[in-house]
């Protein structure tokens, strides 16, 4: 098997690992740092429609980067990110997500049956970048350390890897989807990684044809914003 790892640092990163111990103080992020934050996660959105253009040089190696600053049960660091470059894979995934998607059509009737089959549901077509991120269930990392009674954790844990990478990226200008309609085994199949790696995320990742704060399934009607996810309950 290939050595599926084929994302690698920069030679600043290198310099200066994630988790690097920095001397001084703190510094103070200020309420317009705070605001331009919103803003990024206002317009962090999920990304169907890709330009075909490649990414500038470097610029995904420095999103992952930052993503590898996101907090890990007992610092254990599980996330693997594998860059599927073959064509021969890419046509697999995109078969695989045909069939699951063409699946899950089935599962709806009527209005709602024709407002699924409408949808755009991902960008595997047009993304330049196709980016899978695995937990490696078999990292030694961490001693174990919180994954006793809660051994989700370390898919949690890649979970925030992939948020960070997704707000990294669109504050570079770069889209990203998270395709989640897909057979996870088979996809790790396709790519031959290591049999104790699990998927957790597949994305694609490129230059957005358009930008709206909206999320889309709420443009189309899908979904409106819910109360619940807003409170707080407080017991």
């Amino acid at each position: 098997m290939d050595d599926p790892t084929l994302i690698a640092p920069g030679e600043s990163e290198r310099a200066a690992p994630p988790g690097a111990v920095h001397a001084g103080e703190p510094p103070a992020f200020d309420a317009r740092f705070r605001a331009e934050l919103r803003e990024l996660f206002r317009w962090r959105r999920d990304v169907r429609r890709f330009r075909t253009a490649p990414l500038a040089p470097g610029e995904l190696e420095a999103a992952l980067a930052d993503a590898a600053l996101a907090p890990s049960v007992g610092y254990s660091q599980p996330w693997r990110f594998v860059s599927v470059e073959s064509a021969a894979r890419r046509a697999a995934v995109i078969g695989d997500f045909e069939r699951c998607n063409a699946q899950a059509l089935d599962d709806y009737e009527g209005a709602r049956r024709e407002a699924y089959a409408s949808l755009k549901l991902a960008g595997l077509r047009e993304a330049p970048v196709h980016l899978a991120v695995f937990a490696d269930d078999a990292s030694v990392a961490g001693h174990g350390l919180g994954r006793r009674t809660a051994p989700e954790t370390l898919a949690y844990s890649v979970v925030g890897a992939v948020a960070l990478f997704w707000l990294a990226a669109r504050a570079r200008g770069i889209g990203v989807g998270w395709v989640s309609i897909l057979d996870h085994a088979a996809v790790a199949r396709i790519l031959d990684v290591p049999p104790a790696w699990s998927l957790t995320a597949y994305l694609c990742v490129g230059y957005p044809v358009d930008d709206d704060a909206t999320p889309e399934l709420a443009r189309r009607a899908w979904q409106e914003p819910i109360a619940e996810a807003l409170t707080i309950y407080r017991r």
